[in-house]
C-alpha cells in the first residue's frame, strides 16, 4: 500500500493542487491582448500561407522537368 501511495497516489495530489493554482492565476486577457494575440497569428498563418504557395510554384516546373525527361 506504501508503494501504490508513493507512486500513484502522490503525484495525482501533487499535480491536481498545481493544476487548481494554475486555473486560480489565469486571467482573461482583455481587448488590447486579444488583438495582438490575434493579429499575431494571422501574420504566422499568412507567412505560413505565402511559404507554401511559393514552394508549391517552384517545385512545379522542376516536377514537369523530371517527369517530361
Amino acid at each position: 500500500m506504501d508503494y501504490l501511495n508513493e507512486e500513484i497516489v502522490d503525484p495525482l495530489k501533487k499535480f491536481t493542487k498545481d493544476s487548481v493554482r494554475l486555473v486560480r492565476r489565469c486571467t482573461k486577457p482583455d481587448r488590447k491582448e486579444y488583438q495582438k494575440i490575434a493579429t499575431a497569428t494571422a501574420v504566422g498563418f499568412a507567412i505560413m500561407g505565402f511559404i507554401g504557395f511559393f514552394v508549391k510554384l517552384i517545385h512545379i516546373p522542376i516536377n514537369n522537368i523530371i517527369v517530361g525527361a
